[in-house]
C-alpha cells in the first residue's frame, strides 16, 4: 500500500493513502474507508462532509474538516470564474448575510450578490441557495464552515511556509503604514480577528472606513455597554470603588479618567479635561460630586484619589459631605512615593547610579547585549513593572541575582579580547561589576526595597481584592526592614521615617477593618489587635451602615465571628479561610448574621489603588479639543469608552493572564510599558559606535522573575521561531566581542 503519488501537490493526499499504488483507489486516514473510484476529489468530499456522491467521514478532526471545506470552496470559486469570465478578483465569492445593507452603499460594495454566484444562507437549520431569481431557489444539503472561530495550530495548515510568511509581511506592512505600536500585537483581540477572517475563507473583504466609524462602532459600543450593565448589577451587593486617574502631559494639560471597580470587573466611566480646575479643591469637589451622583452614593464604599494635596483635600470634603463612604489615596502611588524618597538617600542613590550605568552600557551595544543574553540564558537585566520605581528596584534585584554571570562576563576571555574593554565606558562598567562594595550596598538596598516592591506586586494582582491584606503587608514590611538591619535603630530609622510619612497619607479605616475581617489573617496565630484596628472597624460600621439599629446588631454579631461559632466553625469554613477570597468566604459562611455579612462583603470587595489603562494622548487631545464638531465629539466619546472598556474587559480573561507572564516585551522598546525608565537604556553618547544594528541583536527569552533559576553560563539559548513562544534565536552570528 503506497502513501501518495510522486510529486502530488493536492492537500487531500495528507489525509489518505493509495491502495495498491492506484490513484483511483484511496483509503481514508481516519475512518479507513476505501474508495474505489473518484480519486482524491471523492476523498475530499468525504472529509468535508458533502453528501450526495459519498458518505461523510465520522472520524475526521474538526479542524481538518474546516480546512478541506475552505479548500473546496476556493476551487469552486476558481471554476466559476473561468466559466463566467470574471475578470477581477474583487468579485470573489463571499458569504451573504441578511440585513447587511450598509450606509452610503458601503456594504453593497463589500457584500455583493453577483448574478453568477449563489450565496448560502442558513435559515432555521436549513441551507437555502439564493440567486437573483426566485425560480432558481432549491434545497441542497451543504455543510459550510460554522461561524464559530476555532484557532488551529499552524503546523496543521495546508498553507506553505512561504504563504504564511507573506501573510505575516502583509500584517506587518499594515501596522507600519497605520503607525500602530508593536504592542498592538499583544491585544487579546488580535488573534481573534485573524481567526474570524480565516473562518470566512477566501474572498473576505475588510470593513471600510465608513463601516468602522458607523454601524460597527455602534455594535461594539452596545456590546461594551451590556458588559458594563452586568457589572452595575453587582454594585448593590458588593459595593464599588470609584477611581480617579489623573494624567498630566508636558504642556501642563490635565485629564481625569474615572473608573469604577467591583470584584466582577472594572469599567471606564468617563474622561474630563480638568486643566482649569486641578488647582482648586472646591472645583474638584464639584467634579467628584457629579461622579458620585452618576454612580450612586449608596453603591460607593471607597473613593480613591490621586496623592496630590488638592485631590486629597477634595476627597476629604467629599467624604464629609456624604458621610456614607470613605475617601483614600492611591496605594500604588503611595508605595511608589516611598521608593522614590528612599532612592534619594545617599547610599541608595549611589548604588542606583552605578546600576543604571551598567544597563545603559549593555543595552546600547549589540555585541555586549548578545553576550549578556547568552550568558544569562536569555534573561534580561532590565525588569519592567507597574511603576518607574518598581522597575528600577526590580532591575537592581535582577542585577544582584545575575552577579556571578555578570562578573564572569566582564572578566572572561571574550571581554578581554574585545575593543570594549579598552573603552572608557567599558572600563567603568567592568570596574563596577568587580567592586565588592558595590554588591554589598546593592544587597543592603534590596533589604529595604524588596518588602515594598512585594506590596506593589500584591496591589497589581487582579485575581482577588487585596484590601484585606494591605494593612498586614505594610506591618510585615516594616518588621522585615527592622530585622534586616539587626534591630539597629540608626540604620533602619531613615527608611522607616519615609515609610511612616507616606503610610499616614495612605492609611484608611477600611484597611484596618478589612484586616480584622479577613479570616486568613484574623484566625492566624500571629494576629494581634490594637487601637487602630478597633477604631477602624467601628468607623466602618458607623459610616457604611447608616441604620443605627443595624449598627447595634453588627457589633453584637462580631463576637460570633471572633469565637468561630456556628457556620464560622464548620470544617469546610476552616479549610476555606486560606483558599477562598475573604469576601467569598463571608458570603458562604455568614448567612446566619446577614447584617455583619453585608458589611464584611462590601468592605472586603474593594480596591485601594487606581487602575491604569493604555494612555492614548492623541485620542484624548481630539476629544478635549476646543475646536470640535458636536456630532463627531459624540463619536469620540464612544471611542474612548470602547477603548478603555475593551482593555479592561480583556484583562479579566485567562488567555491574557497567561500571555502577560510571557516575555512579550523587549526592554529596549519602551513603548511596551508605562514605566518611564527610558533613561536606564538611553545612549549617553560616551560609547564608540559598532558595526551591529538592531537586526543583529538576539531577541530576549520569556520574561522570568528574580527567583527563577538561570541556565549555566556556557549554555546558549536553545530556542526556535515558534508562534506559540516569544523566544527566538539571534541572527546566527558569533557571540564573541
Amino acid at each position: 500500500m503506497g502513501l501518495a503519488p510522486p510529486r502530488a501537490t493536492d492537500p487531500g493526499w495528507a489525509h489518505g493513502t493509495m491502495v495498491n499504488g492506484g490513484r483511483q483507489k484511496i483509503k481514508c486516514k481516519y475512518c479507513h474507508k476505501i474508495f474505489l473510484g473518484g480519486g482524491i476529489s471523492r476523498l475530499k468530499q468525504h472529509l468535508a462532509g458533502e453528501r450526495g456522491n459519498v458518505a461523510p467521514c465520522e472520524e475526521v478532526p474538526e479542524d481538518v474538516k474546516v480546512q478541506i471545506q475552505q479548500h473546496l470552496g476556493f476551487k469552486v470559486l476558481e471554476k466559476l470564474k473561468k466559466q463566467k469570465g470574471l475578470r477581477s478578483k474583487k468579485n470573489s465569492f463571499v458569504p451573504c448575510f441578511e440585513g447587511m445593507e450598509g450606509e452610503n452603499g458601503d456594504d453593497a460594495e463589500r457584500i455583493q450578490k453577483p448574478t453568477s454566484v449563489q450565496c448560502t444562507i442558513r435559515r432555521r437549520g436549513k441551507e437555502i441557495i439564493e440567486g437573483t431569481s426566485n425560480r432558481m431557489k432549491r434545497r441542497r444539503k451543504q455543510n459550510f464552515p460554522a461561524a464559530t472561530v476555532v484557532a488551529r495550530p499552524l503546523r496543521q495548515s495546508f498553507a506553505s511556509q512561504e504563504s504564511i510568511y507573506e501573510a505575516d509581511v502583509a500584517v506587518a506592512r499594515f501596522m507600519y503604514d497605520a503607525g500602530l505600536q508593536f504592542t498592538a500585537a499583544n491585544s487579546y483581540f488580535f488573534q481573534q480577528m485573524a481567526d474570524a477572517i480565516a473562518a470566512v475563507g477566501p474572498g473576505y473583504r475588510m470593513p471600510s472606513y465608513h463601516a468602522l466609524r458607523n454601524k460597527l462602532l455602534n455594535r461594539v459600543v452596545q456590546d461594551a455597554g451590556a458588559y458594563c450593565d452586568e457589572l452595575k448589577k453587582t454594585w448593590e451587593v458588593t459595593g464599588c470603588s470609584v477611581l480617579v486617574d489623573r494624567w498630566t502631559e508636558r504642556a501642563a494639560r490635565t485629564v481625569i479618567n474615572f473608573f469604577v471597580y467591583c470584584p466582577k470587573g472594572i469599567m471606564f466611566l468617563k474622561s474630563v479635561d480638568a486643566s482649569g480646575i486641578t488647582k482648586s479643591a472646591e472645583a474638584l469637589l464639584n467634579l467628584f460630586d457629579s461622579v458620585v451622583q452618576e454612580v450612586g452614593a449608596k453603591n460607593i464604599v471607597n473613593f480613591v484619589t490621586d496623592t496630590s494635596p488638592n485631590y486629597r483635600a477634595a476627597g476629604k470634603l467629599l467624604m464629609d459631605k456624604y458621610k456614607t463612604f470613605f475617601c483614600s489615596t492611591c496605594g500604588v502611588q503611595c508605595i511608589d512615593a516611598m521608593l522614590e524618597d528612599i532612592s534619594r538617600i545617599d547610599e541608595v542613590s549611589e548604588v542606583l547610579a552605578k546600576a543604571k550605568r551598567i544597563t545603559q552600557f549593555v543595552y546600547n551595544n549589540g555585541k555586549v547585549l548578545n553576550l549578556m543574553r547568552k550568558k544569562t540564558g536569555g534573561r534580561d537585566i532590565l525588569q519592567l513593572a507597574v511603576t518607574r520605581l518598581a522597575s528600577i528596584f526590580l532591575t537592581l534585584e535582577n542585577i544582584v541575582s545575575l552577579k556571578d554571570h555578570l562578573h564572569q562576563m566582564f572578566t572572561g576571555a571574550a571581554w578581554m579580547q574585545s575593543s570594549f574593554c579598552k573603552q572608557r565606558a567599558g572600563l567603568q562598567v567592568a570596574e563596577i561589576v568587580v567592586d565588592p562594595f558595590f554588591w554589598s550596598f546593592c544587597e543592603q538596598t534590596l533589604r529595604v526595597s524588596k518588602p515594598l516592591v512585594s506590596i506593589l506586586q500584591l496591589m497589581d494582582c487582579e485575581q482577588r481584592p487585596y484590601v484585606g491584606y494591605i494593612y498586614d503587608a505594610m506591618e510585615k514590611a516594616k518588621k522585615s526592614i527592622i530585622a534586616a538591619f539587626d534591630n539597629k535603630e540608626p540604620d533602619f530609622m531613615p527608611y522607616l521615617n519615609v515609610i511612616d510619612q507616606w503610610q499616614e497619607d495612605f492609611h484608611s479605616p477600611l484597611h484596618a477593618a478589612a484586616y480584622f475581617l479577613n479570616p486568613s489573617v484574623f484566625y492566624s496565630p500571629s494576629f494581634s489587635s490594637n487601637k487602630v484596628i478597633q477604631k477602624g472597624l467601628l468607623d466602618c460600621i458607623e459610616i457604611l451602615e447608616p441604620n443605627v439599629s443595624a449598627q447595634v446588631t453588627i457589633t453584637s454579631q462580631i463576637n460570633f465571628y471572633e469565637e468561630a461559632v456556628g457556620d464560622f466553625g464548620r470544617p469546610v469554613a476552616l479549610r476555606g479561610r486560606e483558599s477562598l477570597a475573604p469576601a467569598t468566604w463571608w458570603s458562604l459562611y455568614a448567612a446566619d448574621y446577614p447584617e455583619l455579612q453585608r458589611l464584611a462583603v462590601r468592605i472586603l470587595s474593594q480596591t485601594c489603588s487606581i487602575t491604569r489603562c493604555g494612555r492614548n494622548w492623541t485620542m484624548f487631545e481630539r476629544i478635549h479639543s476646543k475646536k470640535r464638531n458636536r456630532l463627531e465629539h459624540q463619536r469620540l466619546n464612544d471611542l474612548i469608552f470602547l477603548h478603555n472598556n475593551l482593555h479592561l474587559q480583556q484583562r479579566k480573561t485567562e488567555a491574557v493572564k497567561a500571555r502577560s507572564t510571557r516575555g512579550t516585551l523587549d526592554p529596549i522598546c519602551l513603548e511596551a510599558v508605562d514605566a518611564n525608565i527610558g533613561d536606564w537604556v538611553e545612549d549617553v553618547g560616551s560609547m564608540e559606535s559598532e558595526d551591529l544594528s538592531w537586526m543583529d541583536v538576539t531577541i530576549p527569552s520569556e520574561r522570568t522573575f528574580v527567583s527563577h533559576e538561570v541556565q549555566n553560563m556556557d549554555d546558549s539559548v536553545d530556542s526556535s521561531d515558534d508562534r506559540n513562544s516569544d523566544v527566538t534565536k539571534g541572527t546566527g552570528r558569533s557571540d564573541g566581542l
